[in-house]
Parts: structure tokens; sequence; C-alpha cells
């Protein structure tokens, strides 16, 4: 009975984005509605703004962007809510995907004049493929935007999702007066709040005659008839489909000035799915087993750079998890006493007593732990690993200071641990020195910041010029069978697999063509029970 009631007030959600949607801004305005803390920090690269709570890394302060997904756990109206905060810049979408493997919604936030935008698009892919359910929040409605109907239309033609709007617009730009709640059929109006602060909201039903000194008569009578054509041409609010990811609870607001943000925490609960079933080995395992599970989708390195730490982010599936409980490593077999496990909020921990499904807890990790990795309690099960994408740019890492080489293997090998970058290694033995793969060039300038900043080594990057990646179905046998081939590298992953670089789409078809029998494939299968290649 105490599990049941513990996941049913857990919710877990992550934030999807296209750079500069407002999404960090979001992130800390929801933590300041949940009391998580009390001013929230304006996302500026200058030094003298407040510092966001959910970036953490010294280049995200430099730089003012979010470029690692950090975990922030909150309480709000007798819920727990684990908000996983990714990274916005596109250069960061694989750890995205990752973290988007231990979320049980996602919210999808558009900016108001841009609508979608590609960044968004890709990760939505992602959400899809897991029949995620999906919450828009349309932000930046104190600005200058396009017409709420016509961004409606836009996510429903492009993205084949049906919109259900809970909220509609009062006015847009300077006249953004507030929303309308459709369920409560209230007026919640909005006034602008000091920097920082929740702003304060007028409730009103929609026949109150005050309504008419507060808001234009014209605004109002606007929003009033786009919602009586969404009464009768729009969709119907079908909450299985909300679960099943086929139709998404559309919000309006300003994060900026917190114009929204309350009305959608407090309705996002009242739609959201809670912790989930899990496939397994063992099939779906239900988060009310008794016996405990979950599974590693992060590690994260020298969080606390006074300590070195290392810590895997563990999303927990099922049971209830305690302090000082031992657990079994599904990879490896071993048993794992967990002594020291902590929530989670930023870079900020605290040791935490015991956690329950949809919960996420950091965990000492001194090499143990890989991501994919599953720990359960009582029959083993072994959920689905998270396979790599394909990266779109390829760079030698050199160490030009033979004596700092220790420090240099480690810094590589704990950086590939954790995802920071993919890892590749030339066919030719002797050629010992990484090939750095990544989506986007910031995440080869951050491991460079990083070996530097947290390793003390100084590093050199030398481009490639290849810009697709494939693995060959059937591995190193169908590639000696084939015998000699052009218009690409041969290289190999951390788990010895063939990968073959190629410079553009042009140079993979003709080989395509050229042999007909060879299967390749921009996804990386899950690889269990082997050990990755160190450098």
């Amino acid at each position: 009975m105490a599990l049941a009631n513990a996941v049913g007030k857990r919710r877990n959600f992550a934030i999807i984005s296209h750079p500069d949607a407002g999404k960090t801004t979001l992130t800390e305005k929801l933590l300041l509605y949940g009391g998580a803390i009390q001013q929230a920090g304006a996302v500026k690269a200058r030094g003298e703004q407040r510092k966001v709570t959910s970036d953490w890394m010294e280049l995200e302060k430099q730089r003012g962007i979010s470029i690692t997904s950090t975990v922030l756990q909150f309480d709000y109206s007798n819920n727990t809510i684990n908000l996983l905060d990714t990274p916005g810049h596109q250069d960061f979408s694989e750890d995205t995907y990752r973290t988007l493997a231990a979320a049980d919604n996602a919210v999808m936030l558009e900016d108001a004049a841009k609508g979608l935008e590609p960044q968004t698009r890709k990760l939505f892919e992602v959400c899809r493929m897991r029949n995620i359910p999906i919450f828009t929040f349309i932000n930046k409605m104190d600005r200058p935007g396009q017409e709420p109907l016509r961004l409606l239309d836009e996510i429903e033609s492009e993205l084949k999702l049906a919109c259900w709007p809970v909220n509609w617009p009062i006015g847009s730009g300077e006249l953004f007066r507030g929303v309308i709640d459709r369920r409560s059929k209230e007026v919640i109006l909005f006034t602008r709040a000091e920097r920082g602060r929740q702003s304060e909201e007028k409730h009103l039903n929609i026949d109150d005659p005050e309504l008419k000194s507060l808001v234009e008569q014209e605004l109002l009578s606007q929003s009033l008839e786009e919602l009586d054509l969404l009464e009768t041409a729009g969709s119907e609010l079908d909450y299985e489909l909300i679960q099943a990811g086929e139709l998404t609870p559309v919000f309006f607001g300003s994060a900026m000035t917190n114009f929204g943000v309350r009305p959608f925490l407090d309705a996002f609960l009242d739609m959201a799915q809670g912790p989930s079933s899990r496939l397994s080995s063992e099939g779906l395992v239900d988060p009310l087993s008794s016996d405990f599970s979950g599974f590693v989708f992060k590690l994260q390195a020298n969080m606390d750079p006074k300590h070195r730490d290392r810590v895997a982010f563990l999303r927990i599936c099922s049971g209830r998890f305690e302090k000082d409980m031992t657990v079994n490593h599904a990879r490896t077999g071993k048993t794992i006493k967990l002594s020291r496990p902590q929530k989670l909020f930023g870079q900020e921990r605290a040791v935490v007593d015991d956690a329950y499904p949809g919960d996420i807890i950091g965990l000492n990790n001194p090499g143990m732990f890989a991501i994919g990795d599953t720990l359960y309690k009582g029959k083993k099960v072994e959920y689905e690993g998270i396979p790599c994408f394909s990266p779109e740019i390829f760079s030698w890492l050199r160490n030009p200071n033979p004596s700092a080489f220790k420090n240099f293997r480690k810094g590589v090998n704990q950086l590939r641990e954790e995802g920071a970058v993919q890892i590749l290694y030339d066919k030719d033995e002797s050629k010992r020195d990484p090939i750095l793969a990544a989506v986007g060039q910031l995440q080869l300038e951050v491991v460079q910041h990083r070996l530097e900043n947290e390793y003390g080594v100084e590093t050199r990057l030398e481009p490639m010029g290849y810009q697709l990646a494939r693995w060959v179905n059937g591995g190193w046998k169908v590639l000696d069978e084939i015998g000699r081939i052009f218009n690409c590298k041969i290289v190999q992953d951390a788990w010895s697999r063939p990968v073959l670089l190629f410079k553009n789409d042009w140079n993979l078809n003709q080989l395509l063509e050229d042999h007909i029998e060879l299967e390749l494939s921009s996804v990386a299968p899950v690889v269990s029970g082997v050990e990755p290649i160190s450098l």
C-alpha cells in the first residue's frame, strides 16, 4: 500500500526544445513554483547574473547555455516531480536521447514566434519511438509571435500530432493579458512580477462582469471566438490518446514573466502519465512489483571538482529503493552494496534514505557502471539498453605531451564511459590516438575543456573531413567477404565493431550500389556482456 501510494504521487518528465526557446528559463520557473528555489536566475552569459540551478558545468556558466543533462527533484501539490533537464543546444542531442529513455513524459517547448524548429522535430521523433506522452508549452507569448491557431495547425500537419489546447491566450505580445482555462471555464489574468518572483494571478469566471474593466473587450472577444472554433472543429480531449502520445495538451504562456507557468504545472500533474511499466528481458516490469529494479541512463564525472567524483544516474523502475541495500548487477553478475545513494538537484546532492519508481538517484561510480546497466533485487531482469546514434563530426584527438599520457588515457576513458562523446579507433592497432565522434562541434570543445580543467591535459583536434557513420550489420566477417572497398574509411567503435565513415551521402549511396549485399545501420545496436576497448 505504501509503495502504491508513493508511486501514485510520482511524476517524471524531460523538456525538449530547440536552442533559445526558453527551456532553462521554464525549468527555473517550474522550480520556483515548486518551492525548490526562492528566486529564479535569468539565463545570461554575463557574470553578474544569478546562475541558473540546472546549469552547473563551468562552461555552461561561461556561455549561458545548457550542455549536459541534470536531474531536479522537487515537491509540488503533494506530488514528487523528477524533472530531467536536457541540453538545449543541438550539438548535445545524443545526451537528450539517453535522458528520454528515463522519462515517462516529455514537455515540448516552442517559441511562439518561430514555431516548430529542426531540433524540436528530431527530438519529437525520439519521443514518438517510445510513445511518450507529449505536452506542448508555447512560450514567449509576451513577445510578437505567430497566430495561436497557426501554431496548432503546424504541429498537427508537420508532426501528425493532434492538439487539445488546455488554455487559450488572451492577446499576445505587449497585449498578452492571460489565458482562458478550457476545463474550468475560468479566465486567469496575470500581473508582471518582480524579476525572479512568482507572478500574481487573478481567477475570474468567464461570465464575470468585472472582466470588462480588466481586459480589452476586443481581445477577449477574439479569444472567445477562437475557442468556439476549437470546440466545433478541434480535437476532443481523450486521456487515452494523451497517454499513447497521439494527442498533445497545449499550453500558452511566458516563462520569462511567469505567465501561465502555474496553470501548466497544475494541469500537467492531472494529465501526465505516472511511472509506467518497462520492457525487460522478462517482459513488462510493473512499477508496483515488490522487487527493486532500475537502470543507468547517464554517467557524469567530476560534478564536484573538489572530490573528482563519478556519478551514475539510476532511474528506478520497480519496488522500493533503500539506503545500504544490496543489489545484483545484471551485466557483471556481481553483488553491490549501495551505501551512499544521493538525491540530485543540479550540482547539489544529499544522501537519500529511500526512493521509488519514477525517481532518479545518483550512485557513486568507481568504474563499475556503464550506460544501460540494470540493477535488481530478487528475480533477474535486464532492461533494454540505450543505442548509439550516428555522429556527424569526426576528429583525431592528439596528446602533444607524452608525459601526460596517463591522465590523457584516464580522461578519455571516463568521458567515453559517461557518453560525453563516442570514441572510435583506427583499424590499424599501431595508430592508437582516439577519434572523437560527435553530433556537433561544441561536443568536441567540451571534451577538450574538460580534459584540460578536470584532468590537466591539453589536447589538439585534427578534423577528419567525414560527415556520416554507419555500422556494418554482420560485423567484420561481412567486410572480409566483400574485400577492399573505396570512398570510405574503416574504423572500429569501442566494442570492436566495424564502422564506415563517409564524406557525404553520395559516397554512402555509391558504396551501397556497388555492394547491394551490404547492410548498414545509422543506429548502433546495444552491446551487452562485452567490455568496451580502453585507450
